[in-house]
């Protein structure tokens, strides 16, 4: 038996509605916004109406019905133009409504997930520190129980989609007590903006993804009620390490989109640049260039969509995640390379496509966790080094 893999019909039906979006929609103007590095409230207001945001989610909480396939697919169709309004979406759904989803209270849910849902509201994950880096259980910031509050103090850094003008929450993890070995208790805490003490550092000046919002947080004596403790105290470091194994698949695909974002300009370019007398297409380095580019882009997708087929049918994922990340982010810092180098000095200019591209690539070896770390989850996986 052979496998199949051609989309059904209603996610080529998503695809193809994504694909005319990015290209109709985000194309023509996300150019400006990111030299401004201004926030594309414009386009993803539009996102939002058009149920992106829901992708995943169950209807009764104002979801599309969907799942991370086909949060994949949609993530891959809008980075083949522009990442920085992927990534929005990416952290908006995986990173700031997922862990509602997945651990919250009926209360919680029906509060938080159908403006989340809709796009209406922005929610963020507030896990890495300052001092923490990849080591995640590292965390710093405390939360104490005062009555019926938790009383929050400490900080978190590059935060996705924490400081728009839509931004309604962000899920903090703390350290809200101590195991009789002496380890500490991680919980994870929503926080609503605006909360007094709940501070929103300026944005980052960044290398790429300059359309994004990315900023660092900081929590003085912030209170929040009790009843914000999201899922029971002390397993958010649990909670949150699931999330980041779904976040890997989407941002997997994310940079699936970026690579072949890059075969798509090179394949343009080559055709219409011209040089001794003829299209550059038609020498051979160039055809084997954009060959192995190719390659790179569709393994990644394969990739990609096994492991969300996985996580979709309730089977072990993991390694699987991990290695979609780590290939496809490799992949599409090399493709974005490559394509900067078929384009010569007009790849060096941020009029083209191929040039924020380059800009956007680095961060997913690094983001949701580095390459080095996928290299030892697959490893620890395999039993090697456990």
């Amino acid at each position: 038996m052979s496998l199949d893999h051609r989309l059904p019909a209603e996610l080529e039906e998503l695809r193809r509605t994504v694909e005319a979006f990015a290209h109709d929609v985000v194309a023509p103007k996300i150019g400006e916004y990111y030299e401004q590095h201004a926030f594309p409230y414009e386009i993803v207001q539009e996102m939002g109406r058009m149920g992106l945001f829901g992708l995943p989610f169950a209807e009764e909480y104002g979801g599309m019905g969907g799942d991370y396939l086909a949060l994949g697919i949609a993530l891959e169709e809008l980075a083949r133009v522009d990442s920085s309004v992927a990534i929005t979406l990416e952290a908006g759904v995986s990173l700031g409504a997922m862990p509602l989803y997945h651990f919250g209270t009926e209360e919680q849910k029906r509060e938080w997930l159908p403006k989340l849902c809709s796009g209406e509201v922005l929610g963020a994950f507030g896990l890495t520190e300052p001092d923490g880096g990849s080591d995640a259980g590292a965390t710093r910031t405390t939360a104490v129980r005062d009555g019926d509050d938790w009383v929050i103090n400490g900080s978190k850094c590059f935060i996705t989609n924490s400081g728009t003008d839509i931004t309604g929450l962000v899920t903090v993890t703390a350290v809200t007590g101590r195991k009789d070995d002496g380890s500490p208790l991680i919980s994870s805490i929503i926080v609503p903006s605006g909360t007094p003490g709940f501070t929103v550092g300026a944005p980052y000046s960044k290398v790429g993804w300059s359309a994004s919002d990315t900023r660092e947080l900081s929590f003085s004596d912030v209170r929040v009620p009790v009843g914000n403790l999201l899922g029971e105290e002390g397993r958010g470091y649990a909670q949150f390490l699931r999330i980041l194994d779904e976040g890997r698949i989407a941002i997997a695909a994310l940079a699936t989109g970026l690579a072949q974002g890059c075969v798509d300009e090179s394949v343009r370019y080559s055709k219409e640049r011209h040089a001794f007398g003829r299209a550059i297409g038609t020498n051979q380095a160039i055809q084997f260039k954009i060959a192995d580019m190719e390659m790179r882009a569709h393994t990644s997708r394969l990739a990609w969509r096994d492991a969300a087929s996985r996580l979709v049918h309730g089977e072990p994922f993991k390694k699987e995640a991990a290695l979609a990340k780590l290939y496809s982010s490799e992949s599409a810092v090399d493709n974005a390379r490559e394509a900067t180098q078929i384009h010569g000095g007009y790849g060096f200019m941020n009029e083209y496509p191929v040039a924020r591209m380059w800009r956007d690539a680095k961060i997913l070896e690094i983001g949701e966790g580095t390459s080095e770390v996928q290299r030892m989850l697959i490893a620890r996986e395999l039993g090697v080094g456990a």
